[in-house]
């Protein structure tokens, strides 16, 4: 879930997180404070793609707005295909309030039907003055500003447990070569090196752009991002043989390709941080520390913690970034409450709620780095504030979401087939740029 990015952040130091400021700060007619329930009687429905830790993480920020508004609230949970789930509910007169949009793809297709109503404008002047550019950048389609980014991501940490590289006697790499050299010696040890989430099409996705953005450069991952290169470019199919030196070593990925295709992404981090490991490291985004955490209750920075994505083939390390933007559909019973909503979710009050639960990241400039339990977090989100426009988001994100954003079909089928069988790196290019082609179009 996520996307875009400008320059690309190196190294290592404490997660040079090339994330751009989001949020917002002001608090408008929802935070006048005092008693005032000014809500009271109305309720809220808010649609997302969150399950689980995160959903029950988000249910505390609107229990929150909720204490403060008097408005109800009530989540419904999309999975991946937000798209489609939010299109049909709008075609069968219940469309929700409020959407989580994962996408940048999917907000402007959302605008482009004319399902979204522009942010107030208490919620833009937070934006104005608490958001980065970029983020505003995301959030707006032809110059109109629907979205705003309440939760980010870093998506370039490979998350690991103390204990299985301790155990090891390996160090966090620096290379992507490392990294393989690194599992190997995993491996050796007992443990499967990584556990891969193949079941969820998004992380395979992500895998390949901290790849690509590293080994090809950012110019060209913002070429191909707005599919102004093609998929059949050499430096995809160069990214792609990299990702399948990975995935074609079974000793490397826990359950082979057939056991990786098989997990999904909470899966995948309880094979290394729950009761019975299976694998030493899981890459994925920041958001593996709340699972870890609060699912199988890991110190993050001790028993659980996390090493940049590595950079390849002599690039500079990648940074990765996505979020998720808060927007009001017109066709929604009470775009009042639900406007009201996006107000509250600008305020570092809203963020702290999460950040004080853990498994979250906000851009919001105005948000007590102590609100966040562990210095992991603290350094994260330090960075996330101080980078500025330096940013790439997600590319998948980026995409129309019939391409980059719909589970079984596009990008999200075409790489788990390349798991399954990585031995033709430059038939998936082709796969990959038939589908482009076809939903670019569209």
């Amino acid at each position: 879930m996520m996307r875009r990015r400008s320059t690309l952040l190196t190294g290592c130091t404490a997660l040079v997180l090339a994330l751009g400021a989001t949020a917002c700060g002001g608090g408008g007619p929802v935070s006048a404070g005092g008693g005032d329930k000014a809500l009271s009687g109305q309720s809220v429905t808010v649609a997302g793609v969150w399950s689980g830790t995160e959903q029950e993480n988000f249910q505390k920020v609107l229990d929150a707005f909720t204490e403060k508004t008097g408005a109800k609230t009530s989540f419904v949970s999309t999975g991946d295909n937000v798209s489609t789930v939010v299109g049909s509910k709008i075609e069968g007169g219940n469309a929700p309030d409020v959407v989580m949009v994962p996408q940048v793809g999917v907000l402007q297709q959302f605008a482009a039907k004319g399902w979204l109503k522009p942010l107030s404008k208490t919620a833009q002047q937070s934006v104005d003055s608490n958001f980065a550019n970029v983020w505003k950048s995301y959030g707006s389609v032809d110059g109109t500003l629907y979205g705003l980014y309440f939760k980010a991501a870093h998506k370039s940490t490979v998350w690991y447990s103390s204990d299985a590289l301790a155990q090891a006697g390996v160090e966090p790499p620096k290379t992507y070569d490392e990294m393989l050299k690194a599992g190997q010696t995993v491996s050796d040890s007992g443990l499967a090196a990584f556990s891969v989430a193949g079941q969820d099409g998004w992380t395979l996705t992500d895998w390949f752009e901290n790849v690509y953005l590293s080994q090809a450069g950012p110019e060209k991952y913002d070429a191909l991002a707005a599919h102004e290169l093609k998929w059949t470019d050499a430096s995809v199919v160069e990214a792609l043989t990299t990702l399948g030196k990975l995935f074609k070593d079974k000793q490397l990925i826990q359950g082979g390709q057939k056991g990786a295709l098989n997990t999904d992404f909470p899966g995948s981090v309880e094979k290394v941080f729950g009761p019975k490991p299976e694998a030493g490291m899981v890459y994925e985004g920041d958001f593996v520390a709340g699972v870890a955490k609060d699912q199988f209750g890991k110190e993050i920075g001790k028993d659980a913690d996390f090493f940049p994505f590595p950079a390849v083939a002599g690039g500079e390390a990648p940074v990765v970034s996505g979020g998720d933007a808060a927007v009001v559909l017109k066709n929604g019973k009470n775009s009042k409450a639900g406007t009201a909503l996006l107000e509250y979710l600008a305020t570092p009050e809203a963020a702290a709620v999460w950040a004080e639960a853990g498994g979250f990241l906000s851009p919001n400039k105005k948000l007590d780095l102590a609100s966040y339990g562990d210095d992991v977090s603290r350094a994260t989100a330090k960075s996330l504030v101080g980078a500025g426009d330096s940013v790439r988001f997600d590319m998948s994100d980026q995409a129309p979401a019939a391409f980059g954003g719909t589970k079984g079909t596009g990008e999200w089928k075409i790489l788990q087939d390349f798991l399954r069988d990585p031995s033709d790196p430059k038939a998936t290019a082709a796969q990959l740029e038939a589908a482009a082609a076809k939903a670019y179009k569209g």
